[in-house]
This record gives C-alpha cells, sequence and structure tokens, in this order.
C-alpha cells in the first residue's frame, strides 16, 4: 500500500500548491484524499483489494466504490490501476455470493449488521440490503478505470458472470411480484427494515426495475427509486460496451433491451409536472400514480446526475430539477446558521450532509455556488480537518460517524475537480477565507 500511497502523494503537489492560499487546506485536503488508502484498504492478494467503509468493519459495494473514483485520475500507473483491478475483482466475487447484498465481510467469518436479518444471510454477507446501484457502481468503475488506463483486464471470466447477474436481476426485479427476494429484520426505526409481506408487489410492471432501499440503506417508501433507475441504465451502457469486447452479443442485445425498457418507463412515469419548476424527476415512484418528491444526501441521488455521467450539467430537465432540491420545497433541504444543504432520513431532522456539499460543487458550472459550498465545508468540519457524515448547521461540533471514508473521498475529488477545470484559485479567492 505504500507505494500506491507514494504515487498519489507526489501527484497531488500542484494542486496542494493552490490550496496554500488558505491555512490548513492544504494539509487537510492531503489527509482527506488520502483516508482510503491510509485507513481502509486491505491488499489480501495480488489482484484483490478489500475496502471498508471506515467505521463498520464491512465493504459496501457503493462506498467502495466512491472511495477510489478520485483515484482513478492517476490510473495511468500501473500500481494505482493494479489497486483498483483488485477492488473490481473483489466486486465481483461479492456479486457472485449474493447480488441482492449491499455489503460484504472480507472473510466468510458470519458477521452480520444484524444477525436475526430474514432470510439468514451467506457467511460472507454483512447485509442483504437489495439496491440497486450496489451493481451499478463497479460498471461505473470498471469504465472510468478503462478510459483513463486503457486496460481491461478486470473483464475476466468472473466479471462476465458478474455482468449477466446483474442483467438477470434487474429484469426479475422488472415483475417484483414473481421475486424471491425479501427481506425483514426486527427493529425500532421503521426505514431499516421491508414489509413482512414485501414479495407482494406494491408496484405496476412499467419497464423501471424495483428497488428494496436507496443508497442511505433506507427502505424505499415507492418501488422504483428514480435516480437509481437513472444509474441502472447508465450501468448498462458500459456492460453492453464489455458484453461485446468479450464477443457476448447475446448478454449486450439483452441489456441494451433492458435499458431501453427502462428509459421508456422512466420517461412515461417518473417524470413530474411541477406548476412551480415545470417537468422534473421524482425521486420515487411506484407507477401507479404516486410520487414522492425530496432528494436524498446519498449517491445516486438526484443531483448527482451529472457526476455519475447521467445528463449534462446543463440539462434542462436537470437544472429545474436541481432548482427544486436546492430550496425549501426539498423535505430534505435544511439551513442553519453556519451551513445550507442537502441531509437524509438516514440521520437526525436538519443535519446536513458534506457528500451532498461535495456533490453541489461537483455538479455546478458557477464558481460563486461552489465557492459557497466549499467555505461551508472548509468552516464545518468541527476542527477534524476531515468530513463527516452529518452536521449540525446550527452547531456543526455536532455530527454523525467521524470516520466516514466515503465522505473524505468525496472531499478529495471536489477539490481536485475543480484543479483539473482550471476552477480552483478562483472558487478559493471567492470563498473569502484566502490569506493572500
Amino acid at each position: 500500500m505504500l507505494k500506491e500511497k507514494g504515487i498519489v502523494e507526489q501527484r497531488l503537489a500542484p494542486v496542494l500548491g493552490q490550496l496554500s492560499s488558505v491555512s490548513g487546506l492544504p494539509e487537510m485536503f492531503q489527509a482527506c484524499f488520502l483516508n482510503t488508502l491510509e485507513t481502509t484498504v486491505t491488499r489480501r492478494e495480488p489482484g484483490d483489494t478489500f475496502i471498508i467503509t471506515g467505521d463498520i468493519e464491512a465493504m459496501w459495494l457503493r462506498d467502495s466504490t466512491a472511495q477510489v473514483l478520485h483515484y482513478v485520475r492517476f490510473a495511468d500507473d500501473p500500481a494505482v490501476s493494479a489497486l483498483i483491478e483488485g477492488l473490481l475483482a473483489r466486486q465481483a466475487a461479492c456479486i457472485a455470493l449474493d447480488p441482492y447484498a449491499n455489503a460484504f465481510n472480507e472473510t466468510p467469518s458470519g458477521r452480520h449488521w444484524d444477525p436475526d436479518d430474514l432470510p439468514r444471510p451467506d457467511p460472507g454477507v454483512w447485509e442483504r440490503k437489495y439496491e440497486i446501484d450496489s451493481l451499478c457502481w463497479p460498471l461505473l468503475l470498471a469504465e472510468r478505470l478503462m478510459e483513463k488506463s486503457c486496460r481491461s483486464g478486470f473483464l475476466t471470466p468472473e466479471f462476465h458472470r458478474m455482468m449477466a447477474a446483474v442483467v438477470r436481476v434487474f429484469r426479475q426485479e422488472q415483475h417484483h411480484e414473481n421475486s424471491e427476494y425479501y427481506f425483514f429484520r426486527t427493529m425500532t426505526f421503521p426505514q431499516g427494515t421491508l414489509r413482512e409481506d414485501t414479495r407482494t408487489s406494491r408496484v405496476a410492471p412499467v419497464g423501471m426495475t424495483w428497488s428494496g432501499f436507496r443508497p442511505s440503506d433506507d427502505a424505499c417508501t415507492y418501488g422504483y427509486l428514480v435516480p437509481s433507475n437513472l444509474f441502472a441504465a447508465r450501468a448498462l451502457q458500459a456492460l453492453i460496451r464489455f458484453a461485446r469486447m468479450l464477443g457476448d452479443d447475446s448478454l449486450a442485445e439483452d441489456a441494451a433491451l433492458l435499458r431501453k425498457e427502462i428509459l421508456d418507463g422512466l420517461e412515461q412515469y417518473a417524470v413530474v409536472k411541477s406548476e412551480k419548476y415545470g417537468e422534473i424527476w421524482a425521486y420515487e415512484t411506484d407507477g401507479l400514480g404516486h410520487h414522492l418528491l425530496m432528494d436524498d444526501a446519498n449517491c445516486p441521488s438526484l443531483l448527482s446526475l451529472p457526476w455519475l455521467d447521467i445528463c449534462s450539467r446543463d440539462d434542462p430537465r436537470y437544472l429545474r430539477t436541481r432548482d427544486f432540491i436546492l430550496s425549501g420545497d426539498n423535505p430534505f433541504y435544511f439551513s442553519g446558521r453556519t451551513a445550507e444543504g442537502v441531509g437524509s432520513p438516514h440521520t437526525p431532522k436538519g443535519y446536513i450532509w458534506p457528500i451532498a456539499l461535495c456533490v453541489r460543487i461537483l455538479t455546478s458550472r458557477d464558481d460563486e455556488e461552489a465557492a459557497a459550498s466549499l467555505r461551508m465545508l472548509l468552516t464545518t468540519h468541527a476542527g477534524t480537518r476531515l468530513m463527516h457524515e452529518s452536521f449540525d448547521p446550527d452547531q456543526p461540533q455536532q455530527f454523525t460517524r467521524s470516520w466516514f471514508a466515503w465522505a473524505n473521498s468525496m472531499f478529495g475529488e471536489a477539490v481536485h475537480s475543480l484543479y483539473d477545470e482550471g476552477r480552483l484559485e478562483k472558487v478559493l479567492a471567492l470563498t473569502g477565507l484566502t490569506s493572500v
């Protein structure tokens, strides 16, 4: 691991030079950027990279991908590329073990978030909450890795089987009434479990694919999670490309048809005409006429669509949806004395997520907006100089999860992306925090 860390550290020097105008910012940026490498990665053997989420010793398919996406820009280096290829190999093995699980153990230890979950998970599974995005993130990571490194060594027979499993599960969950998946947990937090009758369909078969849980690990209100269905369509685009590279035209054709069905369903059932904002994306729907208008801080979110290459930052429907998300009309947009931004029902009411502030930077072309979000991130870390899961915008010293590597990676990604776009120095000046 020291080799990869050294390579990344060397490549950060130009960014650190521009950050020196803000006292303490170079150290904070470097600590966040390197946090995944320094605290969460285990190389069990060559070609096998396991990455825990931070304060929970398990690997989420979503988190582990998002924790390394900011390193992909350095994947022209063989050591960095090998690290990421090892993660893709581990993710493929996890999906082969259980494509409905969201988080996994390093070994088949039998450790679980809740040992009483029904059905009983495999010993290698930490938690078996089915979330569409869990099956999408490895495909996004693989595509970005290949674009940067021009390497396709991750296209192994195991990765091929993973892709077939993704298509199979997405197709199955287009008709959830026929699915064998269910999840039940005895607990007082209602969003942590599905209903006992979860195998009873409460959605209409309209082309979209059903999800039990959101990226927050909270249960969906309605079964069709719109940002995750959009992400699925985008991930299938990468899958089609990989299937053709492997000579599996049948899988590619099936995935292309599935992608079209999902997109058609989204267009017909997931768009809401708002008198105030015009046509915007709903967050969830059931294909039966019900819609949930909100956004959640966890990605994929509606706010994050351009960052995930689902649409452009200038897409008209995205911009209208963004206006709704970043307003008081979104029930999870909060404001306080020190910050304002998107939160989540997963954390205390009123708490803002640094991940959402980072996403706001990554999806905005407005330097003043980016500067305002960056200023909030730089003044609400409660002296830790690291990101948290969420914080109280009136008392930022009150926060959840002091070790949340995904949030640290997102801060690194947001700042480095400003540098990549040639905007960093201007945005820093607009924060009003520069000393020179």
